[in-house]
């Protein structure tokens, strides 16, 4: 039994059981030896076993007899760029994906917004999924961040481990809920970069237990 390809099949379940995504849609992977597991392309989560789970080493290369998620590459250019990130989950989550159709960022509109590492969670520009040009906009949104909106797609979070990325990806989709929710009222004030420098710097021994 491997129990880094059950723990990415309990996550991925997880997706369908917390909502963030319906049936087949996202994907989850952890960083493992020198590449990384993936969820496989186009199979609902409920009927995932170990075998269906593709590891792929860090220059793209798997067994041709596996069909990993058609979305790899954008998992491939963040452990190869981004060191402290240990384990990847994307998903179509409401909220999230509802903000990401305006192509907008989630702004310091709540001090819980640092919990990705910035003053605010930015929207990737939108490319076709699965391609090089899209994980270049995600990459770019990331920049000091472990988490980003894709426009009119969805969101990704990365994390120490996969409960740490599956917690900020439910962070996320909470916060785009409630900022959607401020627009109703109208312009909603926003914090300051200096309370947010303050915030930030607290937050860096903020443990989500």
């Amino acid at each position: 039994m491997n129990s880094s390809k059950k723990e990415v099949i309990k996550f991925a379940k997880m997706l369908n059981d917390k909502k963030l995504s319906a049936l087949r849609s996202g994907n989850i992977s952890l960083r493992y030896k020198n590449g990384f597991l993936i969820t496989p392309s186009g199979q609902k989560y409920s009927s995932l076993k170990e075998k269906d789970i593709v590891y792929i080493n860090l220059n793209g290369e798997y067994d041709e007899n596996q069909k990993p998620s058609s979305e790899w590459r954008f998992h491939q250019d963040i452990y190869n760029s981004k060191k402290n990130a240990k384990a990847i989950v994307h998903s179509h989550s409401t909220n999230a994906t509802a903000l990401s159709t305006h192509n907008k960022k989630i702004p310091s509109f709540h001090y819980m917004v640092a919990l990705a590492g910035g003053t605010d969670i930015k929207c990737a520009k939108y490319a076709t999924y699965g391609t090089r040009e899209l994980s270049k906009n995600i990459l770019k949104a990331l920049t000091n961040r472990s988490a980003c909106l894709i426009a009119n797609h969805g969101q990704i979070a990365f994390g120490r481990n996969l409960a740490d990325a599956f917690e900020l990806a439910e962070e996320v989709d909470n916060l785009a809920k409630q900022y959607i929710k401020s627009l109703v009222l109208g312009r909603p004030k926003l914090l300051s970069l200096n309370q947010m420098k303050k915030v930030l710097s607290k937050s860096k021994t903020y443990k989500r237990d």
